[in-house]
């Protein structure tokens, strides 16, 4: 879970993921040294929630800078298979991802031995937030169909951040190839698992919209997940 002021929504989100009847389930909290102290507030939740002797239910990952989205998913992914995990689920700090959907997810990955599960908000079942407006919800199918058509993906939701990954898939991607700063690291990552030939199934998801923070998104994400998918498809061209 990357972290850049939700000191607001992270002791919400930690509870509810602690909640969770899932023996084994661990958050890892990455920090891009948020000035509002979510960092501290991380490292007080782990204190809270981790017990003398046990292995730790909460871990912080502090990084110094804001260095991007994509850069912290893959240090926080890279450090939670090095500690041991089977499966890294990929889940936004701001509420937006049903952490209810968790089980499901993994149960899919287990019984169906599928490399990549994405929770999706566009394969039948998937529903968008009240509050989107009209114009947000046609922008958002947009930029998966204008990814999915250069890229030649039937993943209909290839912009999703909410995805359980198996560590053999984030071993043979190896995410420190990946490029992506920002949100297009999304695509980024399940183009590179398509072209080793991963096994990846969607399940619905309901998106709800943040409540409290600010977004993320601003022009140089927005135009890097733009210009992305013709790079990885001009790279895939040239190494064919």
């Amino acid at each position: 879970m990357p972290t850049y002021n939700e000191a607001a929504n992270l002791p919400g989100m930690a509870a509810t993921l602690m909640d969770l009847d899932l023996p084994g389930l661990s958050l890892l909290v990455v920090d891009d040294s948020s000035p509002d102290g979510t960092g501290e507030l991380a490292e007080k939740l782990a204190e809270r929630y981790n017990e003398d002797g046990a292995d730790p239910r909460i871990r912080v990952l502090h990084r110094t800078e804001k260095d991007g989205l994509g850069r912290a998913y893959a240090a926080g992914m890279s450090l939670a298979v090095e500690q041991g995990a089977q499966y890294v689920l990929q889940m936004d700090a701001d509420g937006s991802h049903p952490a209810e959907k968790i089980a499901e997810m993994l149960g899919v990955a287990l019984a169906a031995n599928a490399d990549l599960v994405v929770g999706s908000r566009y394969v039948p079942g998937g529903t968008l937030s009240d509050a989107w407006g009209a114009h947000r919800k046609l922008l958002s199918r947009w930029a998966n169909a204008y990814a999915g058509t250069i890229l030649g993906s039937r993943i209909r939701d290839i912009t999703g951040g909410f995805n359980l990954w198996s560590a053999d898939t984030l071993r043979a991607i190896d995410l420190g190839s990946v490029g992506s700063a920002g949100y297009s690291f999304q695509v980024e990552m399940k183009y590179a698992a398509i072209r080793r030939g991963c096994g990846v199934l969607e399940v619905p998801i309901h998106f709800e919209d943040r409540t409290l923070g600010e977004s993320k998104m601003n022009l140089a994400v927005q135009l890097e997940s733009v210009v992305m998918p013709w790079k990885l498809r001009l790279r895939s061209r040239g190494r064919r």
